[in-house]
């Protein structure tokens, strides 16, 4: 009776463990699921609805791998649960690059709006055909304008684009002054390029030595 009791108490013991490995083996596999489905739907959103909310999706993300690579050692098939959770990956990764672009180019746009409006979308052949002799002034106080307004919350990158927009509109100028630029506007120009350049020249300087400093800051870590 007591090597009976013996045999069945072990007996529970082994399907209790192997109850807790199948529950902790479906947990595994659940948490690999969920990151997958996850990855899955952020996929299928739309891109402004990506862009506007990336900071939430990005943090969720990094959450459900974080449950996800700890599944690994519990995993039934760990080197195939492996594998489905590198390719969501790569899936992530696409999205997260396309994403960025995505920003990248809406805040882009936005920064040429704010210099010369909606209806002077500046390109990259840097054509200022629009400006006259006629609205060169109201352009340039624009531009001096705006970047006062907004100097503190430009990136590098930024000061970068704004210093290309502003020699091509000065190229121009050389132009429009040969078109009757008339003398007053001109000398209000001069005032406004005496302003405006040192300044530039100060924040951008400022810009590029603060995210150097970021940059090895983030690297010492």
């Amino acid at each position: 009776m007591k090597r009976l009791n013996l045999l069945l108490g072990a007996a529970l013991i082994a399907a209790g463990m192997t109850s807790c490995k199948t529950d902790t083996e479906q947990m595994a596999e659940q948490n690999i699921d969920r990151y997958e489905s996850y990855v899955d739907s952020i996929s299928r959103l739309d891109a402004t609805e990506r862009t506007s909310n990336w900071e939430a999706i990005d943090a969720e993300y990094n959450a459900r791998l974080a449950e996800a690579e700890a599944a690994l050692a519990d995993a039934k098939d760990s080197q195939n649960a492996e594998t489905r959770i590198n390719d969501s990956k790569t899936e992530y990764e696409n999205v997260k690059t396309e994403t960025q672009n995505t920003v990248k180019e809406t805040q882009g746009n936005a920064l040429i709006v704010s210099y010369f409006g909606p209806n002077n979308m500046v390109g990259s052949d840097l054509n200022f055909d629009w400006v006259n002799k006629d609205n060169i002034l109201s352009v340039y106080q624009n531009f001096v304008d705006t970047f006062e307004k907004n100097k503190d919350t430009y990136s590098r990158e930024d000061f970068d684009q704004i210093k290309v927009w502003y020699e091509a509109l000065d190229a121009r100028k050389n132009t429009v002054e040969k078109e009757g630029l008339s003398s007053e506007d001109n000398n209000a120009i001069a005032k406004l390029k005496l302003e405006f350049a040192p300044k530039f020249k100060w924040e951008r300087m400022t810009a590029k030595g603060e995210e150097n400093k970021e940059a090895k800051e983030e690297a010492a870590e």
